[in-house]
């Protein structure tokens, strides 16, 4: 199929790395990868931080504008089979797809879509009513958090869905070198903002000062606004324990992790994290809170271990139990090297996405 691709939130070519634009590029991977043809359709960001109604009412504007564009190019070169939107929420819905695929009579169809009754408020509920629209219109859902989909049935019971896990390109990611001894190398990898991310690097400095007596190592790969705010956070930690990476190209991440034995980041409102299966993917076991997404792509036990939400003391419990027992850590490191290379790679993303097609998609919506 001719396949229109757009992520409201931000375009697969922006460049400002993130989990979100990782996942949209991989996406159209997989779906190039089973023969579809696909093209960006836009990249018009509709993201509104906090939206005023004259900040909407541009939006809405800019977004007639590229629905105009738009159907003026398929009139000429031929309109797409199919309308993908990735990741249209409350404050980034898809004012282009839902118009254009019911003035074209093509399939329209979501992935990661999240909608939540409690942000019915002021312009959000505009911008909410948009969402909720294009879920009910979708010939399929799909979605890739139990969290996402049972928001999606909690505002429209009827709507189509499906559950694709979420999932990475795991060939670049092979396990490190075992080590005998020495300090346990933990490695983070995360952007510096504000929000979720500064709790969770708050969080994690916290519990390192817990376990400060015990023998560590810490990897920092990221970047942003709060980098200033981060290490102050860090600043009470011994700074021969810590290394500063900065922004790292992504070629660069399987080297980084493959050299470590940890892998350490709270979550704190984590969607899920694709940079958990990439450090599971290289053979680290994850140490993380039992929180939003994170159990989809984290098996407690398993693959790594979850503690409770906004628990400091129980995260540096389990840190401590990682850095002290090397034959657990390896134990799972190895669980969670297979689970990303059997359970969540790229060839068994675009088996099911084949699947989901061949149910929403060749039948009458």
């Amino acid at each position: 199929m001719k396949i229109a691709f757009y992520a409201p939130l931000k375009s697969p070519d922006h460049p400002v790395p993130s989990g979100d634009r990782l996942m949209a590029r991989m996406l159209v991977a997989a779906l190039r990868a089973d023969g579809h043809e696909v093209t960006i359709a836009s990249n018009l960001r509709s993201f509104l931080a906090n939206p005023s109604v004259d900040d909407f009412s541009r939006l809405q504007s800019d977004a007639q504008n590229e629905v105009v564009r738009i159907r003026a190019h398929w009139k000429s070169e031929g309109a797409a089979d199919l309308w993908f939107c990735y990741h249209p929420y409350y404050k980034a819905p898809d004012l282009l797809g839902p118009a254009l695929a019911a003035e074209f009579s093509i399939p329209y169809l979501t992935a990661e879509a999240s909608y939540s009754r409690r942000r019915n408020e002021g312009v959000r509920a505009v911008a909410q009513s948009h969402v909720l629209a294009a879920i009910e219109q979708a010939a399929v859902n799909i979605c890739l958090t139990r969290r996402d989909r049972d928001g999606l049935l909690e505002g429209a019971p009827a709507c189509r869905h499906a559950m694709l896990a979420p999932f990475i390109d795991a060939t670049p990611f092979v396990p490190g070198l075992v080590r005998s001894g020495g300090a346990c190398r933990m490695v983070v990898v995360a952007m510096m903002r504000s929000g979720d991310k500064m709790e969770s690097y708050r969080m994690l400095a916290q519990s390192l000062a817990l376990v400060a007596d015990a023998a560590w190592s810490l990897t920092i790969v990221g970047d942003g606004p709060c980098r200033e705010e981060v290490q102050r956070v860090f600043a009470d930690l011994p700074t021969g324990r810590l290394r500063w990476l900065g922004e790292r190209a992504a070629a660069e991440l399987p080297d980084i992790l493959s050299d470590g034995d940890l892998y350490v980041w709270p979550g704190c409102g984590e969607a899920y994290g694709l940079a958990y299966l990439e450090a599971q993917a290289a053979g680290l076991p994850v140490l993380a809170q039992r929180t939003a997404g994170v159990p989809e792509v984290v098996c407690d036990g398993k693959t790594g271990v979850l503690t409770p939400e906004g628990d400091t003391d129980a995260y540096a419990a389990a840190m401590r139990g990682l850095i002290e027992d090397t034959a657990r850590r390896r134990q799972l490191g190895e669980a969670a090297r297979r689970f990303v290379h059997d359970e969540r790679s790229f060839p068994a993303a675009a088996l099911r996405l084949r699947a989901i097609f061949g149910e929403f998609l060749e039948r009458p919506a």
